[in-house]
């Protein structure tokens, strides 16, 4: 079978046609980073929600420049998003999995505040695994899909949004503390990443529970920093 050059809205579609008010559709960046916050971006959409703006991708398809230059418009395509984060002192407390929930109940919480969201709602969750319902006490009706970040516009959106708000993040923190590299890394694992890491150690931004079995690795992998994976 051939793969889908774009997404679309054919899953939203389907859903809306049971006779919802609104489509909720989840997505995170950040799970795989070194350092830096776990990010999870939250939208919602009607049942009027016009064609997706043009280059709408997943946002690990999409480099840099196109989007930042995206975020915006799919901001202002869905009805209403939300961004929540766990930071790296959470993650290494809590764990990636409770901390993706963690981030995920601060962007429901969030995007609550601007619409009224009724219980059961469906929402689009990317991947095979519902780590969301648990945190948000199962307000909505979580639907996982492999892949949904590359199919279904709704999440390709939440992926852009939350992807270029963490980047923005993890650029700020360069400017304060450019040893690392964040600029262009944003906390992946890069072989530039890990010497900063061995001549400077690590800053109050790194998983410090990631390090020892991230840092061994890297020296039988290749460089890992393309457009920021996962």
């Amino acid at each position: 079978m051939a793969r889908r050059n774009a997404p679309d809205l054919r899953v939203e579609r389907a859903m809306f046609d049971e006779g919802v008010p609104f489509v909720l559709a989840c997505d995170e960046v950040g799970r795989g980073a070194l350092a830096g916050p776990v990010t999870v971006g939250l939208v919602v959409i009607g049942p009027d929600v016009r064609r997706m703006p043009a280059g709408l991708r997943d946002s690990k398809l999409l480099p840099e420049p196109k989007r930042e230059l995206l975020a915006p418009r799919a901001a202002a395509w869905v009805h209403a998003s939300a961004v929540g984060e766990a930071s790296a002192d959470e993650i290494d407390e809590l764990g990636i999995m409770a901390c993706l929930g963690l981030a995920g109940a601060r962007a429901w919480a969030q995007l609550a505040e601007s619409v009224a969201l009724e219980s059961g709602l469906p929402l689009v969750l990317d991947g095979n695994y519902d780590w969301l319902s648990p945190s948000i006490e199962h307000r909505a009706r979580v639907v996982t899909r492999i892949k949904a970040d590359r199919d279904c516009a709704s999440v390709s959106a939440a992926s852009v949004i939350a992807k270029v708000h963490r980047d923005r993040g993890m650029r700020r923190a360069h400017d304060d503390l450019p040893l690392y590299g964040w600029d262009e890394n944003k906390g992946y694992s890069t072989r530039a990443h890990f010497a900063a890491l061995a001549e400077h150690g690590p800053s109050a931004l790194h998983r410090r529970t990631w390090l020892h079995d991230r840092s061994a690795a890297a020296a039988e992998e290749p460089a890992l920093f393309d457009l920021g994976v996962g």
